[in-house]
């Protein structure tokens, strides 16, 4: 699996920084939402979405991030190897396609993401898919303790 990026910009000067992504087009996006996670190793896995894409940017910390290509919606493999990301503030934007399952966990205590949805709320509600965030469980290994 090959997850599209957008890459970082940055500039610094004696006035301070600016980051951005000019080669992205938001119109495809209808939304965004972030999600703060005070104790290291919390995880929030599985969710899907048939239709629905996302674009993720971690404002703080640090998190580690699951995405697996899910080939059936109502049970899915359970032997499929998860693409696992690192990501922190200085990451590119990581963009999940439709037909994706995604978790996060943190690394680092007070970590905050911003997910950008395509989707409306209603229709994402309509698009809802979830997985015990143990069916696929590359967590653990990686000092996750499963807070759910």
């Amino acid at each position: 699996m090959n997850l599209e990026r957008y890459e970082r910009g940055f500039s610094e000067d004696h006035r301070g920084n600016v980051e951005f992504f000019n080669e992205l087009n938001l119109s495809d996006y209808k939304r965004f939402y972030t999600v703060t996670n005070p104790k290291i190793g919390t995880v929030r896995a599985w969710h899907g979405h048939k239709n629905e894409k996302k674009l993720i940017k971690v404002l703080s910390g640090k998190f580690l991030l699951g995405v697996i290509k899910i080939d059936d919606w109502e049970n899915p493999d359970k032997t499929i190897v998860p693409e696992m990301v690192e990501m922190d503030i200085n990451s590119d934007l990581l963009s999940i396609p439709e037909g994706y399952a995604n978790g996060a966990m943190n690394l680092e205590e007070n970590s905050k993401i911003m997910y950008f949805s395509s989707s409306t709320l209603e229709d994402s509600l309509n698009d809802d898919y979830r997985f015990d965030s143990k069916y696929w469980d590359p967590w653990t290994s990686n000092g996750g303790e499963l807070f759910e």
